[in-house]
């Protein structure tokens, strides 16, 4: 079991307690990024864990783009449209706080450098998504002796990512958080370990709604060798999610969802809010592509959070995150570690009636 995680903390408590931790590296600077993995070296007591770098395959920039450049390819009618929306909720942000003067960690510069950090520590695995695991990631992995795992939400992806030469395949249906495509889980699963068994049958991981042992179960069924898990350790007492949207997650269905582009500029499964609603809107000037879109959102999330945490009720309306369908099975918030004991109990327990129903 897999666990995704933009929070060293559920990485390391998920390694301990017998699972895989994943760290997600892309939120991260090169020198963060340095620390949170020594951090994990530190305190993972020996145990395997990976990184995730978010290396898009296309991007509509140069690859040493000034800020200045990217700056400009935010119109004026986009920063006025995302103030009057914060406005509405009574939430301030000036025009000119609108644009995240960050370099955005998707830029293969940056997304390099953060792959070079990752090979310098002792990684067991080291994926990525939105496209083709890049030459610098498969060449790496090979010197450094650490497997290359790609993403994939159809068969097509899968069938190149595998010419690629990546190791392992994370099939990631469309009830999953964050990027996701628009197969379900059920059918994308045993259509790329179909697809590929003629041409290298590399390890596939099932992704996508996977939130407790049983549905493990089910995944390994058919035919998957592990699953990749994300939404589900957002609702722990490690993960970095806010105590507004923990409280959020518990309240809502798997109907709460949005596949939306309106926060990086790609199809991405988030909580619904007033923000995506607007976005869908007819006046709506419509979403950037990356790395445009996060330039927008993450300035505007920030403030909102900031708010909702002292509980200002505007923005509180306006909360949100990357978070799958089963989103709908969370009533309560745990520690990872007793997530990772359940998710065994439940799969032993789905294992046996499996074998009951066959007379076993």
């Amino acid at each position: 079991m897999f666990a995704f995680s933009h929070c060293r903390d559920v990485v390391a408590a998920v390694s301990r307690a017998g699972g895989f931790g994943v760290l997600g590296g892309s939120g991260f600077t090169p020198e963060t990024l340095e620390r949170e993995l020594r951090w994990i070296d530190e305190h993972v007591e020996g145990r395997p864990y990976g990184v995730d770098i978010l290396i898009p395959e296309n991007q509509p920039v140069g690859r040493l783009v000034a800020m200045e450049e990217l700056a400009r390819g935010i119109s004026e009618q986009h920063r006025r449209f995302v103030v009057d929306l914060l406005a509405r909720h009574d939430v301030v942000l000036s025009f000119e706080e609108t644009i995240s003067s960050k370099r955005p960690p998707t830029l293969p510069d940056i997304a390099e450098a953060l792959l070079e950090i990752a090979f310098r520590h002792p990684i067991r695995l080291i994926a990525n998504a939105l496209g083709l695991a890049p030459a610098a990631m498969i060449e790496g992995g090979r010197k450094h002796g650490v497997p290359v795992a790609a993403l994939v939400g159809a068969k097509e992806h899968a069938l190149r990512q595998v010419a690629t030469g990546v190791d392992i395949l994370i099939a990631q249906g469309t009830e999953a958080g964050g990027h996701c495509g628009e197969v379900s889980t059920l059918v994308l699963v045993p259509e790329v370990i179909r697809a590929i068994a003629s041409v290298k049958p590399v390890p596939v991981l099932a992704a996508g709604g996977i939130m407790n042992g049983r549905q493990m179960a089910g995944c390994m069924a058919m035919g998957a060798q592990g699953v990749w898990t994300g939404s589900v350790w957002l609702a722990t007492n490690e993960a970095e999610t806010s105590e507004t949207f923990r409280e959020k997650m518990i309240a809502a269905s798997s109907r709460d969802t949005v596949r939306s582009r309106a926060r990086t500029g790609k199809p991405c499964r988030q909580l619904r809010s007033p923000w995506h609603d607007a976005w869908e809107a007819a006046d709506s000037p419509g979403a950037l592509p990356m790395p445009y879109m996060p330039m927008l959102s993450v300035p505007a999330f920030a403030q909102i959070d900031k708010l909702a945490d002292g509980g200002h009720v505007g923005a509180q309306s306006l909360v949100s995150y990357f978070v799958g369908q089963g989103v709908g099975l969370v009533d309560s918030v745990r520690p990872a570690g007793a997530v990772v004991q359940d998710f065994k109990q439940d799969y032993a327990a789905a294992l046996e009636d499996l074998l009951a129903s066959i007379g076993e």
